[in-house]
């Protein structure tokens, strides 16, 4: 019977390597990814610092400093503040449980923590207006105790937390079921507690995938816009974060102002962007290297 992989001269047929097009192709390739990347993402990029300081260092100073700015600034990194550290107790909990446990409900488990990717952030938001409005059951409940859920900062905390609690859980979950259980049944073996074993073996060999989901989870935080509208009520100068306040600026045509905030966050965007990918180098480099 013919060898299928040989041809009719009888010479072993040569497999095509994609690394062996053409320079003409790899430049082509290489420019249109350039030009793609130059209108979709440089541009916008570009266009939002010209806008901002297209009057000046001083009018985009004081459209940063002007109260209802300063108290979206400041709220929003509040949010973040309180989401990323629950998110992260529940991320690591939560991967500790999934990855290291054999357990009824854990493929339910991981469905729920995949859930807000799933479903829009605006039905996030729309989950607590029904949950804590004024006609359902816990609203006029917790207002009679003075506490405000809408309209207030523990909703759009909520929110938050809703739309940010699976980055640092899905960034974990992998990672700690590729690492399996080996080097803490030996710690415990070798008269370790449980505390001594998470902090001292656990927590070592995950650290750079638990900073790279805290980052993740900390720029959606600041970022989010859908949900925390719908909560919000958007009380300019109280209830407003970042987005919401450039949305409010955008909409009054002070053009200046809107473009100064948005470019603070876009600042803020970049930054996250240069750790992540420190992260991602330090992260692979450990991986190459073995565990640390």
């Amino acid at each position: 019977m013919p060898d299928p992989l040989r041809t009719a001269s009888g010479r072993s047929r040569a497999f095509r390597n994609p690394a062996d097009e053409g320079l003409g192709a790899k430049i082509i390739l290489i420019l249109l990814a350039l030009a793609f990347l130059g209108f979709f993402l440089v541009l916008p990029l570009v266009s939002v610092f010209v806008e901002a300081f297209r009057k000046g260092w001083m009018e985009y100073y004081e459209a940063l400093v002007e109260p209802d700015a300063a108290a979206s600034i400041h709220l929003t990194l509040m949010v973040a503040a309180i989401a990323v550290p629950l998110n992260l107790v529940f991320g690591l909990c939560a991967s500790w449980a999934i990855a290291k446990f054999e357990f009824k409900g854990k493929a339910f488990l991981i469905t729920l923590i995949d859930l807000p990717f799933s479903i829009s952030p605006v039905i996030s938001g729309l989950v607590y207006v029904l949950l804590f409005g004024s006609g359902s059951l816990l609203g006029p409940l917790l207002k009679s105790w003075g506490i405000e859920i809408l309209f207030a900062v523990p909703g759009i905390v909520l929110a938050t937390v809703f739309v940010t609690f699976p980055f640092v859980a899905r960034e974990l979950i992998p990672l700690m079921e590729d690492q399996g259980t080996g080097d803490e049944e030996a710690a415990l073996s070798l008269g370790a507690s449980g505390w001594q074993t998470f902090w001292y073996v656990t927590l070592p060999n995950i650290k750079w995938g638990l900073l790279y989901g805290v980052l993740l989870c900390n720029a959606r935080a600041m970022g989010e816009f859908g949900a925390v509208s719908v909560v919000s009520g958007r009380i300019r100068g109280v209830t407003t974060t970042m987005p919401l306040h450039v949305e409010i600026l955008y909409n009054e045509y002070n053009m200046v102002a809107a473009f100064a905030v948005a470019s603070l966050l876009t600042f803020l965007a970049l930054v996250t962007l240069a750790l992540k990918t420190l992260l991602e180098l330090r992260f692979g480099a450990g991986n190459a290297g073995g565990r640390h």
